[in-house]
């Protein structure tokens, strides 16, 4: 086994990994980067890219239908599921990653392709080649789809994400488990393109990391696009139907039949898994290295480091899944390799998931911000109840702000509305500065946009923690 020494390790290419190359790009640290599958990672083959995609096409048709109500009497339209599928193929880059992987070389990082082993803190095998990084190594690599113990669920061709964000066709019916970000954007998506769906949820809520509100202003949305919705019901077993799927579907795979804890059989010509992410660990995990309770490479959250030598970025964390974390990271990592005292900061990463109406928020909810001995304070709105709803003929949203009385500064929000991932920006920044109430309560919000609804609740929130 031939060996090549390098200042920088880093197992992954995915967006942690780009970043680092970048942030690396002549410090005069050498860097190998190993990526066993495409370089970019999951997000742009896989994840948000072509689902958002996929998402976009069935707004449109959302959209279409609107004008029946509000421009037009007939509006009238095919399903073309082989174009709706060429384009999302399209912008998954076609799979191929020959221009991300030009793009990170041009940094003067060294591409490594195959399945790499970290042997040692410092030793990284990869087909045949051995990579001993003298300052550091880095871990990013990734997350991937958790498939959780359900009895038969081994014996059906079951979806995960990567089968659903590249579909060949929209299955009459769907029956998804999970109703989290994945499940209920994927859910909302193929329910617009024509398949009968129902979301299995076996917690109490959907998009239950979010604000209890969430889950019930969402709800009525989803039922709109016909989506059925079971929630507080786990799934205790799966099992082929291949009488049901010769009679509707000739020569495709099996139907499900999926049983309810509740004694429910659900249907459905396709399952989609969607019950969370795991880390992937299988590059490292024979080390010894420290992990979570739930298998995340377990870091500093402020440093990311490991150990001595050890740095992990992104998803494999467990800190938060998602892309613009990872970029984040792979910047961080970067800047503390270059000699820089740099230290990452999660109290403000927002989070958005991209159905209709969109659902956007940061910071803490209002149960975490007590958790933590904060004196709470809370206001609540609805986004459609302003001049901007009116307009866009929109009803069924959300906001709620949660202030810290003693601080007098806004610790979390949450938003359910059009355009909800572009408002939630000053949110942002107003959690990460600590920006006081008062101070934005006298923003100026221009009219009628969107984020007008937040200038009235922020002078109400500002209000109560002066008293």
């Amino acid at each position: 086994m031939s060996s090549q020494e390098f200042d920088v390790v880093c197992l992954g290419g995915g967006v942690a990994g780009e970043a680092i190359a970048t942030g690396l790009k002549n410090s005069g640290l050498s860097l190998a980067v190993v990526e066993r599958e495409l370089v970019g990672g999951e997000c742009p083959y896989w994840g948000c890219i072509p689902s958002k995609t996929l998402l976009r096409s069935g707004e449109t048709l959302s959209e279409a239908k609107r004008a029946r109500h509000l421009a037009a009497s007939r509006v009238e339209w095919t399903i073309d599921v082989p174009k709706i599928s060429q384009r999302v193929l399209w912008m998954a880059r076609d799979l191929d990653d020959s221009r991300p992987a030009k793009a990170l070389e041009s940094t003067g990082a060294r591409l490594y392709r195959g399945v790499g082993h970290l042997t040692d803190t410092r030793t990284v095998d990869v087909g045949g080649q051995r990579l001993i990084a003298r300052r550091a190594v880095v871990i990013a690599t990734g997350s991937t789809a958790s498939i959780p113990p359900i009895p038969g669920l081994g014996s059906v061709d079951f979806w995960t994400n990567r089968q659903a964000t590249l579909p060949n066709e929209v299955p009459r019916s769907l029956a998804i488990l999970g109703g989290g970000a994945i499940g209920v954007e994927l859910g909302q998506a193929f329910a617009r393109l024509g398949a009968k769906v129902t979301i299995l949820e076996a917690g109490a809520a959907l998009l239950g990391l979010e604000e209890p509100e969430v889950g019930a202003a969402v709800r009525p949305h989803l039922e709109a696009d016909g989506v059925t919705l079971i929630v507080s019901d786990p799934c205790v077993a799966v099992e082929r139907d291949p009488d049901a799927s010769s009679r509707a579907n000739p020569g495709r795979s099996a139907a499900v039949k999926v049983h309810l804890k509740s004694g429910s059989v659900i249907s459905a010509e396709r399952l989609l898994v969607a019950t969370g992410r795991r880390a992937n660990a299988e590059a490292w995990s024979a080390t010894g290295i420290a992990q979570t309770q739930r298998g995340w490479l377990k870091v500093d959250p402020r440093t990311l480091e490991s150990q001595s030598g050890i740095w992990g970025a992104g998803d494999v964390t467990g800190l938060g899944g998602f892309t613009h974390l990872a970029y984040y990271h792979g910047q961080i990592v970067a800047r503390r390799l270059r000699g820089l005292d740099e230290q990452a900061d999660h109290s403000a990463v927002p989070r958005v998931t991209f159905i209709d109406p969109e659902v956007a928020s940061v910071g803490l909810t209002e149960a975490a911000a007590q958790a933590r001995g904060i004196d709470v304070v809370v206001v609540r709105a609805e986004p459609g109840d302003t001049a901007r709803g009116y307009i866009h003929d929109f009803r069924g949203g959300m906001l709620k702000l949660i202030g810290d009385r003693k601080r007098g500064v806004l610790v979390g929000a949450t938003l359910v509305t059009p355009r909800a991932g572009e408002v939630i920006g000053e949110l942002v920044v107003a959690v990460k500065l600590g920006i006081p109430l008062k101070v934005m309560a006298d923003v100026i919000h221009p009219f009628p946009a969107f984020n007008r609804v937040l200038g009235e609740s922020l002078q109400e929130l500002a209000a109560k923690v002066t008293h």
